[in-house]
């Protein structure tokens, strides 16, 4: 028995990539600030982290497949964050 799989929204899957790209991006800034030992950074970083991700985890819980867009988005930011992080380090 194949389960049903709802239909997929594109609206919700660009916005489930995008918010996880950004959240994504904002767990690499809060890992940085924690390595950085800077609280205040850390902490701000970590509240916003956990804003943003509310949104994919629940569009997802409505429909399992979006969490492939997640997936996506998570790899978009975590990718891009890096690749900031190393153009921003001193020479």
């Amino acid at each position: 028995m194949v389960p049903h799989v709802a239909p997929i929204t594109p609206a919700v899957a660009i916005a489930v990539v995008l918010a996880t790209a950004v959240t994504d991006a904002v767990y690499v800034f809060f890992s940085a600030s924690v390595a950085g030992k800077r609280r205040f950074a850390a902490a701000n970083w970590s509240a916003l982290w956990y804003l943003l991700s509310s949104f994919a985890v629940i569009s997802y819980t409505q429909n399992w497949f979006y969490v492939c867009f997640a997936a996506l988005g998570s790899w978009i930011g975590a990718y891009a964050s890096m690749t900031l992080l190393r153009e921003r380090r001193p020479s």
